[in-house]
């Protein structure tokens, strides 16, 4: 149990890539917060398959992409399990199209969701970390943000703009025992790709040395790494969870 005692809060948990961490870290001993912007039903779903495998969790409904949910997100998890040494910034969107037809409103939206949220609920849990002297900031990035994709500039603008920033803030908080890194991840089986045309599945398929999607379960684990003491010298970090697609 590495993570007994600890207190983690995973934005964007109630499916996908967010609940398989979630799942993870409470597997592990870790109380979670599990954070959902829609979808009170499922969110609840994953806080009682982390209690029934005998954990602690507790579902807290927030828009992270505003700065006063953010807060109230991590204050939250403080007030409810009384400490946060966990932050995963996994909540994420997507509004693609090509840059010729792409409206404002999908630009910002996707990096409000994406990048701003990261900006957000990093800040308010910081304050607390540093006190505590003592954190593990983990955001959850994607191979789009190091190789770029066609349709989706705003998509990959926040993606890189969450390397940077994790990069900027592991230097910033380091020397009071914080650590922030990043999991880029690559064709993930999940929902969002399910109105993609098989014909593009295939087509990313062949840009994978390994052949195959992964599973959320996969980069849960290299999460879960990232925010163990095993991890404890490692910060300013990409760890890129793709089967080598982005190789460089």
């Amino acid at each position: 149990m590495k993570f007994e005692g600890k207190v983690a809060v995973v934005t964007g948990a109630s499916r996908g890539i967010g609940r398989a961490i979630a799942e993870e870290l409470g597997r592990g001993g870790a109380s979670i917060v599990v954070n959902y912007r829609s979808g009170a039903e499922a969110a609840e779903q994953v806080v009682q398959l982390i209690q029934a495998a005998g954990g602690k969790a507790a579902a807290h409904q927030a828009d992270v992409g505003q700065v006063q949910q953010a807060q109230g997100l991590i204050q939250f998890a403080i007030d409810h399990f009384g400490d946060l040494q966990i932050l995963v910034n996994n909540a994420g969107i997507i509004r693609d199209g090509l840059i010729m037809t792409m409206k404002e409103a999908d630009w910002d939206a996707v990096l409000q969701t994406n990048l701003k949220a990261t900006f957000n609920c990093s800040k308010a849990a910081v304050r607390h970390m540093i006190r505590k002297r003592y954190g593990r900031i983990i955001n959850i990035t994607s191979v789009a943000g190091q190789m770029g994709n066609p349709g989706q500039t705003n998509y990959s603008a926040s993606k890189a703009g969450q390397i940077g920033f994790t990069r900027a803030l592991a230097r910033e908080v380091g020397s009071r025992n914080v650590t922030v890194n990043a999991v880029a991840a690559g064709y993930i089986d999940t929902e969002i790709w399910k109105d993609t045309p098989q014909t593009a599945i295939e087509a990313l398929l062949g840009l994978i040395p390994l052949g195959r999607p992964g599973q959320p379960e996969e980069v849960a684990k290299a999460v879960a790494y990232l925010a163990s003491d095993d991890a404890a010298y490692v910060t300013g970090h990409v760890l890129t969870v793709d089967g080598g697609m982005a190789m460089h």
